[in-house]
Order: structure tokens, then sequence, then C-alpha cells
């Protein structure tokens, strides 16, 4: 099978070029090249920007895939790029749309492929939505080979999932658990939430590959393990050997204090969701997602630990966390008793 992934390096997307080449797959990687460490031997690697439509349509000049999959594509005008580009060259373009499209508030946590998409709280979901309906308008006018998949919350072994953090990522939670140090978890951390190890996504998005029964169809790629926020922040405190210093905080609260929360947490993170992963394990027989939270969490505090470029710190987020702690707290005390 001949395939070309568009980035092919990212959180979600490496386990896939992984296990794509071990499964020898002719495979392609347009990028630009800036994390080379992350291409398996064997991968070929076109070094170009997607964004250059002229400088990509003369480097593919010629080329034909069996599957394109494209990892960074945030907005329909992207997307069409693609479909120009694309059009006549390939047997299937797979899309990684987001299960954070899914409606907001959930009229039922458990989630099909057909739970309506509606998100009035996070730009990026609605981006996602915009593209999901474009392309099927593409593939039923125009036969366009579409497959679109939904992700929810993927992680790999360079950053630990969680419920709030800063722009630096994960690392700078992971110290203030290991120290003993209060953290935020939303709401009163009883929603059910879950989390998919990057190498079972993998699995999933393979088998959809040059997979004729996917064209023209919706995917949802998830773990089948529902956990709690409190339960999460358990298991990685016990990863830690310490036990996590939680303070619950409101969503509705933390929403407040930034955009990107009111998006991550109002528009996704703050609703319990329960997956039904039937029509992929349909669709892939052999998928089933093998690797416990408990599991992954170990596998990537131990890769983090080997690894000082992901010990990134960050103060800003520090200082804000123990200020809003600090604030909210005092507000609990004052709190008037009803007698």
């Amino acid at each position: 099978m001949k395939a070309l992934f568009i980035g092919g390096t990212g959180k979600i997307s490496t386990a896939i070029t992984e296990l794509a080449a071990k499964r020898g797959f002719e495979l392609y990687l347009l990028n630009r090249g800036n994390r080379p460490s992350f291409v398996p031997e064997g991968v070929h690697v076109i070094q170009a920007d997607i964004y250059n439509e002229t400088d990509v349509c003369e480097k593919l000049k010629g080329m034909y895939f069996d599957v394109v999959a494209d990892f960074i594509v945030f907005d329909v005008e992207s997307l069409k790029r693609d479909i120009r580009l694309f059009s006549g060259k390939t047997s299937q373009y797979i899309f990684i749309s987001s299960a954070s499209a899914y409606q907001k508030p959930l009229s039922s946590p458990f989630i099909t492929e057909s739970t309506p998409l509606f998100n009035p709280f996070w730009e990026y979901s609605r981006n996602k939505i915009a593209c999901e309906e474009y392309l099927m308008s593409e593939y039923r006018n125009h036969n366009f080979p579409i497959t679109i998949v939904r992700p929810s919350h993927t992680y790999d072994n360079t950053e630990i999932p969680l419920a709030i953090h800063g722009k630096n990522g994960s690392y700078s939670v992971i110290n203030r658990i290991k120290n003993g140090k209060k953290v935020i978890v939303h709401g009163d951390g009883n929603t059910l939430w879950t989390l998919t190890h990057n190498t079972d996504f993998a699995k999933a998005f393979v088998g959809l590959m040059g997979n004729s029964h996917a064209i023209g169809e919706t995917v949802q790629i998830t773990s089948d393990e529902s956990l709690t926020w409190n339960q999460i922040y358990e298991i990685i405190g016990n990863a830690l050997g310490v036990k996590p210093n939680i303070v619950h905080i409101p969503s509705d609260a933390l929403a407040k204090a930034s955009k990107d929360f009111l998006g991550g947490l109002l528009g996704d993170k703050a609703h319990s969701v329960i997956f039904d992963n039937t029509k992929i394990k349909r669709l892939v027989p052999e998928f089933t997602a093998t690797t416990r939270f408990d599991q992954g969490v170990r596998i990537a505090l131990d890769f983090i630990e080997k690894h000082p470029e992901y010990q990134r710190e960050d103060k800003e987020f520090d200082i804000w966390t123990d200020k809003m702690i600090e604030v909210y707290e005092a507000m609990e005390q004052n709190i008037p008793q009803l007698s």
C-alpha cells in the first residue's frame, strides 16, 4: 500500500507512522522536517510546507497514493486545498476530526457516530464540524473518497493527559503532584472521561487504511475504559508514589480565567462521555484497545523522566494555579451557612 501522511510526526500520527512502516507500507511523510528523530527507517520524507500549495503540487507531480491522511487540517479552506491537490490522485482521503464536535451539552453520555454535532463553546470543534460537512458534500456530489475519523483524548509518551494545564503541557502539574502541591480538577471530579493511548489508536487507524468499507463513513476511535477525573489524578499520583492534593473548582469559574478552558472544559472535558466503539470494531475486527491508563501513564512518566526536553516548567501557570486556589478557597470560607 502506498500512503501519504501530511504531518505524521505528531501526538496521534507518530504511532500510526510507526505501525504503518512496521507493516511494510510504502509510506511518505509530507512535512517541514522538524522532527526527523520521529521518522522510522524506510519512511520517505517529502520536505515541504502544505500551506505552500504550488511547491507541494510540484513535489507530488505524477504521484498516486492509495491513501492520503492529513493530520493538520483544521478549517475548510485547508480542506479545499487538499481536494485540489488530491482529487483523482488517491483512493482514500482520511480526515481527522474530533469527538469534541459532539453535541454540547450532551443529551446522552452514550456516544455513537450518530450523536449530533454541535459545540457552541469551542471554535476548534465548530471548524471540525464545518470540515466534516464540506467533506460529506464532496463525497456525495463529486465522489471524493473520504473517511472521517473522530478521536477523543488521545495521548502519547511525551505528555500526561490532564484536566487543567498551562501552555507548556503536563510537566508543571506532574511536579506539583510529586511535590505535594495542590492541583486543580474541574467540577467535582466525578464526570466520566475516556483516554486512549496513541498506539491503540494507531491499530484502528491503520485498519481503516485501504479499507473499502470505510469510504464515505465516519468512525470514532477510543478505548473502552471510562474513568472519572478524580480517578485519573489518583492513577497519576499512584504512578508517582504520592496522593494528589486535589482542589475542585467549578468549570464555569475556570472558563472565566482563559478562553482555552472555555473550549476545553465547557466544550469538552466537563461532560461525561461513554463511547460506543461498535462501528470501528466492525470495520477493523482485530481492533482492541489494550493499554489501560494505569499502564500508559507509567510508560509516559518513565519516558518524560528520561527525556529532559519534555520537562518544560511553566512558572506562569504555577503562579496562576496558586492564585486561583487561594481565591477560591477564600471564597469557600466565606460561604454563608444556612441554619
